[in-house]
């Protein structure tokens, strides 16, 4: 009875915490992130991202990187994952990726959301996924290697399509040009 005791005053604890990291003060979030880091569990990053997301002083930003920063629980990778794969969180996308590269955890399993981000976002997104991707360790599994290439593959041709699509509108555009001067030169 007096683990279930512990635990449940634990829990009560975590609660007030992120009832005060809630109230967007960033003393409070300072202090709160710093009682978490003894406290927490990986059960309060969703939470701490949410509030990040609704928007925080730089300061407060600061901790909440470093906060997550951390975090050397490997089974925060999911959940950091799910973040990074909803855009309902895309305004922080960039920053909580240098969390992850900077990260003790593991994302080798993650190697074929990271390519998709990569090659859905824009240039500075895709710079932090090669980073992540490059520091990544291994041992990585056929199929997501395969499943890789192929995001990589279908981006290539997708990419490939278009500039010739590009290519092909410039040179319409240009006879355009020429029939519309000679159009021009027979007024004359």
């Amino acid at each position: 009875m007096a683990s279930a005791e512990r635990a449940a005053e634990q829990r009560a604890k975590i609660k007030s915490i992120l009832k005060d990291i809630n109230t967007g003060d960033e003393k409070k979030i300072i202090d709160g992130l710093k009682a978490l880091k003894v406290n927490g569990d990986d059960n309060v990053i969703t939470p701490i991202i949410d509030i990040w997301n609704k928007g925080v002083s730089p300061n407060a930003e600061q901790e909440i990187i470093t906060f997550i920063g951390d975090i050397k629980s490997t089974s925060s990778a999911q959940t950091i994952m799910d973040v990074l794969l909803n855009n309902e969180y895309s305004k922080i996308h960039l920053p909580l990726l240098s969390t992850v590269w900077n990260s003790k955890v593991d994302y080798s399993e993650y190697i074929v959301d990271f390519v998709s981000i990569a090659v859905q976002n824009d240039f500075l997104v895709a710079l932090e996924c090669l980073t992540i991707i490059e520091n990544m360790e291994g041992p990585f599994e056929e199929h997501h290697i395969l499943d890789a290439e192929i995001i990589l593959r279908e981006f290539a041709e997708k990419h490939n399509e278009e500039k010739a699509e590009e290519e092909k509108k410039v040179q319409m555009i240009l006879e355009i040009s020429k029939l519309v001067k000679s159009f021009d030169d027979q007024i004359m």
